[in-house]
């Protein structure tokens, strides 16, 4: 039985592909809006000791992650370079997913329909509890955002959002990083 709500004891965080060269070609708004949650995710995952990797599509052509994100990310996230849409297809990516013994995967990034739809149908058939955030992606054109998103619930994948996540991974307000996350949500 898969659990409702994210467990920082069973989670990780993917970062699709939150690249300089693609994230230009979003909408200021939505750009902004995804860095915010993604570095939030990423320090939260870094207080609470959730592994994090960080995928790169064809850095070589379209740059490598926005400073923005990856300066929140902690010290030992993996930043991993792909050519394929899906993280499944990248063996080293996959490799961390499933070395990290933890079956659910927290997914932000770029673009909505392409890389992040992929992976997540993609993990969900390797048997990954998926959950997406939703104020974590973006997509060129927001219909298209729309579509995966409601594609990616169809499949059962897990739309959230990144407070839902952090509150969750907390689980109560005695945790004793209670007071480094609420700095984050605030």
């Amino acid at each position: 039985m898969m659990d409702l709500l994210c467990d920082r004891d069973r989670s990780h965080l993917l970062v699709v592909d939150i690249q300089e060269k693609l994230a230009v070609a979003m909408d200021e708004a939505e750009r902004a809006q995804v860095y915010r949650n993604a570095g939030r995710l990423a320090q939260a995952a870094g207080i609470l000791n959730i592994p994090v990797t960080v995928t790169e599509q064809y850095p070589q052509g379209i740059g490598h992650t926005a400073h923005a994100v990856l300066e929140q990310a902690p010290q030992a996230a993996r930043v991993l370079d792909k050519t394929t849409f899906s993280c499944c297809g990248a063996p080293g990516i996959m490799d961390a997913l499933k070395s990290a013994r933890r079956p659910q995967v927290i997914l932000c990034g770029m673009e909505a329909h392409v890389c992040v739809l992929q992976t997540a149908l993609g993990l969900t058939q390797e048997g990954f509890q998926v959950f997406v955030v939703e104020d974590g992606v973006c997509s060129r054109n927001p219909r298209n955002r729309d579509n995966a998103l409601a594609r990616m619930a169809q499949a059962g994948v897990t739309v959230t959002n990144a407070e839902s996540v952090m509150f969750e991974w907390l689980g109560e307000c005695t945790h004793p990083r209670f007071k480094d996350l609420l700095k984050l949500i605030r």
